[in-house]
């Protein structure tokens, strides 16, 4: 069929889906504002707040910042930036990873926590003040940052695996 006798394509389809798009962006965007009428009368328990005992968030956030802390007593040089990027890269923040796939894990000591640290690793540079269980969130990453700033000068210098 010649070009001139082709039927025109509507474009509706394109229009539609962007005023969808837009009136979704506008729906999430007013939650917040709607719910937080509601929300503001509520005062939070102990129950709906969960800290660590040195009553951080018992969150990422939290044992970055309480290990921050401790690593400031000791002289343990680290940024939460530095911190935070090697966690996402060694396990995404989850405070119970292990791998079992890699060489440490051949041998039979596989890297555990949030920084990976292997047992011996974690045990020759464990921070006084700290749990001696690898897979604790705070202990984990103050261990790894002292590791760290021995063989890197801080966890800030380390892009890899360590």
């Amino acid at each position: 069929m010649p070009a001139a006798a082709q039927p025109r394509r509507v474009r509706t389809n394109r229009l539609v889906r962007k005023l969808a798009v837009v009136g979704t962006g506008a729906a999430v965007l007013a939650l917040p504002i709607i719910g937080a009428t509601a929300a503001s009368a509520a005062t939070p328990t102990a129950a709906t707040v969960s800290t660590t005992p040195a009553g951080y968030p018992n969150n990422l956030d939290g044992w970055i910042r309480e290990s921050l802390a401790i690593m400031a007593e000791k002289k343990i040089p680290g940024t939460y930036n530095g911190i935070y990027r090697n966690i996402m890269r060694e396990s995404s923040g989850n405070p119970s990873a292990i791998n079992l796939w890699d060489s440490n894990a051949a041998k039979g000591i596989p890297s555990k926590g949030l920084l990976q640290v292997i047992d011996p690793t974690f045990n020759a540079y464990h921070v006084a003040g700290t749990s001696f269980n690898v897979y604790d969130p705070v202990a984990n990453i103050t261990a790894a940052c002292n590791y760290a700033a021995a063989r890197y000068g801080s966890i800030d210098n380390v892009f890899g695996a360590y």
